[in-house]
């Protein structure tokens, strides 16, 4: 590739050392011609001397005899005359010497610049002598690749002998899909027979859902006011309670046994308990989830009949704690829906009697005895004091809590109600 190179260069640049040799050549014709005219000069400068001289001479000649040397004189003149025109002539052709130097000149830029034309091409050269060395390397990579092709045309040719074991397969899959089809048309003329039979059965659905309806119209009459009626069915359960009407109540029988109400569950912190006091009022959150039955639903429940509160604790290791009382009830809302609990029992500490006789709070009716509003500080409704041994309703994580022995630690707690006794419904 080098001795490439090296012939493409020379034939690239010969025409360029040729045309230099050219210049050289008139440059050195150029300085012998401006030597000439460097040796004309000193002559006419003798020559100028000289003819001073002589006219000194002639002068004093003339000044002592001008008679005698009048016609010497006028030859002299002629002569001088004479010379000054060959002066002429060599100043005209040093103007001509001239104009040929600054066309010399003119002509070395030219060269110049063809010089720089030619070190871009030479420059050029060298990129081309790189781009070869990675045409080089291109090489190599194409006949790693080469080989790679070849363990792709290999494996090609396996897959081709499995696509014709498949195409064999797909042939015999194709007899079993047509006896499938045929099987299927049998199939669709039972479909089409049960689908006949299925309307003939929503008809007579349509009659029982009449019935039903016109059942469900006179049944709220028999609709309990407590979950005891529904036993060992914990879930959704719709009671009618007086004052408020029919509404959905969470039953439990798993936690203390059946007929218990959920008035308040914390249970993964989903629900925001920074609520106003009409919303406490009349409750919030899904059944599913995080929720508050309402003040006034429990006002309505407690106010006719005996309740027991049984209070269900989970701490973060899993432990369970409860607390029960047994004459729940609160106040109505003029009184601002005081606590009122009975007697306790537990496996923990009886945290709830700090805030019996104390009325509901919340961050816009303030009914605690403390300098500031509780409910703002713990961000969330209760029966406060000043301002609180247990906060069921506070923010799910470190503010909700029972006392100190598991402040902190509580990831569920529930409030449950339920009858002392059995009430007509």
């Amino acid at each position: 590739m080098e001795e490439l190179c090296r012939s493409h260069t020379y034939k690239s640049m010969k025409p360029l050392l040729d045309y230099f040799r050219q210049v050289r050549n008139e440059l050195d014709q150029s300085e012998i011609k401006e030597k000439q005219i460097s040796e004309i000069n000193s002559d006419l400068m003798n020559k100028y001397h000289e003819i001073v001289k002589i006219h000194e001479k002639q002068i004093s000649e003339i000044n002592s005899d001008v008679m005698n040397k009048y016609h010497e004189i006028v030859g002299i003149h002629e002569k001088l005359m004479k010379e000054a025109f060959q002066l002429d002539e060599y100043k005209n052709e040093i103007l001509r010497k001239e104009n040929d130097l600054q066309l010399c000149q003119s002509k070395v830029d030219k060269l110049e610049s063809d010089i720089n034309s030619q070190q871009t091409t030479i420059n050029k050269l060298t990129l081309h002598a790189n781009f070869l060395a990675s045409y080089d390397k291109c090489k190599e990579e194409l006949s790693d690749k080469s080989d790679h092709l070849e363990i792709c045309e290999d494996q090609s040719k396996k897959l081709n002998s499995s696509i014709i074991e498949k195409d064999e397969k797909i042939s015999r899959y194709s007899a079993t899909i047509q006896n499938i089809t045929e099987h299927q048309k049998i199939i669709s003329s039972k479909l089409e027979e049960r689908q006949a039979m299925l309307k003939k059965k929503d008809k007579d659905i349509e009659i029982c859902h009449a019935e039903i309806t016109k059942l469900n119209r006179t049944s709220h009459l028999n609709i309990p006011s407590s979950c005891l009626p529904f036993g060992e069915h914990s879930g959704v359960h719709e009671i009618k309670v007086s004052g408020v009407g029919f509404f959905d109540v969470l039953c439990d029988s798993q936690l203390a046994g059946p007929g218990w109400i959920v008035i308040q569950q914390r249970i993964g912190g989903k629900e925001n308990f920074t609520r106003d006091w009409a919303t406490y009022r009349k409750g919030f959150g899904p059944l599913d989830s995080d929720f508050f039955l309402g003040l006034e639903k429990m006002y309505r429940l407690t106010r006719l009949q005996q309740y027991e509160l049984y209070i269900h604790l989970v701490v973060l290791n899993g432990s369970i704690f409860y607390a029960q009382y047994d004459d729940f009830k609160i106040s109505d809302e003029d009184h601002g829906y005081a606590l009122s609990l009975g007697k306790f029992k537990g496996n923990i500490r009886d945290a709830m009697r700090f805030h019996e006789n104390k009325k509901f709070t919340t961050f816009d009716r303030d009914n605690d005895s403390a300098d500031n509003n509780c409910a703002v500080v713990y961000n969330s409704g209760w029966w406060y004091q000043n301002c609180s041994y247990s906060i069921l309703n506070a923010l799910y994580g470190v503010y909700l809590n029972w006392w100190t022995e598991i402040r902190n630690q509580l990831k569920e707690a529930k409030m449950l109600i339920r009858p002392k006794e059995k009430i007509i419904y």
